[in-house]
């Protein structure tokens, strides 16, 4: 894999794992909801009116352009398991900003994560 696609694919993973926390930030300052029929559109204009949730979105956008550049130049059996770094960034920035726990069995998991990406990446 060339330094462009590289760079390609992780900043899909990177604006991925951004959105990915941005809107978990907008759907706590929401506070949990029931999803019901009557609260779809009070609680629809509660989330769309949080700037982390639009944040979050427009990551989500920049994030499927990259990944599109990424995968012109990159296999898809080594591009999509290479977004499991996201998994492995979630879970140590949830620890940090939103004081998620990471268990040991997290751990292991991450780590049997990562190995598995390097396996990819070196074959």
């Amino acid at each position: 894999m060339n330094p462009t696609a590289l760079s390609c694919i992780l900043s899909g993973v990177l604006l991925n794992t951004s959105a990915q926390l941005l809107l978990k930030a907008g759907v706590n300052a929401v506070s949990p909801f029931e999803f019901s029929r009557a609260n779809i559109v009070p609680i629809g204009l509660q989330l769309i009116a949080q700037w982390p949730i639009i944040g979050g979105l427009i990551c989500y956008a920049f994030s499927l352009v990259v990944w599109i550049i990424g995968l012109s130049r990159v296999d898809v059996s080594i591009a999509y398991p290479m977004l499991s770094l996201g998994y492995v960034l979630n879970a140590l920035l949830a620890a940090y900003f939103f004081g998620e726990t990471l268990t040991l069995q997290r751990l292991i998991g991450t780590a049997i994560i990562l190995l598995g990406v390097y396996v990819l990446a070196r074959g």
